[in-house]
């Protein structure tokens, strides 16, 4: 089921034919948004923006996109200045925020139709990134195609893999700085963390720090490098990735938080890279995984020790990635895993 936000629209927005479990009305902070609905199930939120206090500072977006699903809310512009301007709406495409209108009728369309950054693209304002036209989908209603620029790394094989949480801290942070580790020996790769600040405890001076409101410009300002691994945490800015690995703890509690805050989160990583992470499962257990939760694991990763300078596992699961550079060493040592006889 739905909810709604509303304020200056109200009476538009309740003449859509949607049912909505959650109504309110007035001005909010996003504080009391958050408060209210971060722990909330919902399908979809309509979110009127004159409802958002001082929704004209896009720091007040930025304040609800770190801390709620913005794929799962739809916003309706009003028709002031700033909001329409190409800055602020390139900022919502940076946040992660697809599904926004300035027409009323657009809302039922996006509910059965939500944007991807494709159909978006258009509105989003990179610095030093070459662009090339490619089909977009356009969010009116009709449903029909139209040209916009999509993102290219000054033609390189430039590769920016995010890694994401799914189940409450699955480790992200940790398997970014340990495939840094990894890959550094043979590519030019750096590592970023998203918004929060945890990389500080590894000591590494080379592991970087960013926000997703900058995190196009870093990709782009580091063009020149082979991979860039972006720690994402449980945040979004997927869209700036080229492909994602979604970590799961498949531990019962986990599990259990997951499916109770989404049952649908298994349709939802259909087709994606998915990860079992910290995991004690062995090839019985993982058929049966499969089986109950409709999916399919791309990769099994047990518990590893971080001290090592060399891991075996990740160097399998980095070579299945297409990373061959790394399969050299194997060559060399006759691929003997644990090197017991020398």
């Amino acid at each position: 089921m739905n909810v709604k936000i509303v304020n200056k629209y109200a009476s538009l927005i309740s003449n859509l034919n949607i049912d909505f479990i959650k109504s309110v009305e007035g001005e909010f902070t996003p504080e009391e948004i958050i408060m209210q609905f971060s722990n909330f199930f919902f399908n979809k939120m309509i979110l009127d923006i004159t409802a958002i206090k001082n929704y004209e500072d896009i720091t007040k977006i930025q304040e609800l996109s770190v801390n709620m699903d913005m794929s799962k809310v739809i916003l309706l512009l009003d028709d002031s200045e700033i909001v329409n301007s190409p800055r602020y709406l390139s900022q919502l495409v940076s946040m992660g925020i697809y599904n926004f209108t300035r027409n009323v009728d657009a809302i039922e369309f996006l509910i059965q139709n939500p944007n991807s950054y494709k159909d978006v693209a258009q509105y989003h304002q990179l610095n030093n990134v070459m662009v090339a036209d490619t089909p977009m989908g356009d969010a009116s209603s009709s449903g029909e195609k139209n040209v916009a620029p999509t993102v290219i790394y000054e033609e390189r094989n430039l590769r920016v893999i995010g890694i994401k949480n799914v189940t409450e801290h699955a480790g992200s942070t940790t398997l970014t700085y340990l495939l840094k580790k990894q890959l550094e020996k043979k590519y030019k790769v750096l590592a970023v963390e998203v918004d929060d600040n945890d990389f500080v405890f590894f000591n590494d001076k080379t592991l970087r720090h960013t926000n997703h409101l900058e995190l196009q410009n870093f990709i782009a300002k580091n063009y020149n490098l082979d991979v860039i691994l972006v720690d994402l945490n449980d945040k979004g800015a997927e869209s700036s990735c080229t492909e994602v690995l979604y970590l799961i703890e498949p531990g019962l509690i986990k599990l259990n938080k997951l499916i109770r805050k989404d049952r649908n989160i298994f349709e939802k990583l259909k087709g994606k890279k998915i990860l079992l992470n910290r995991s004690v499962l062995n090839n019985s257990d993982i058929a049966d995984f499969e089986y109950e939760s409709r999916s399919k694991i791309y990769f099994n990763i047990p518990y590893v020790d971080d001290k090592l300078d060399n891991n075996a596992i990740l160097n399998d699961l980095l070579i299945k990635m297409g990373f061959a550079r790394l399969d050299d060493d194997n060559s060399e040592k006759g691929g003997k895993l644990f090197s017991i006889f020398k």
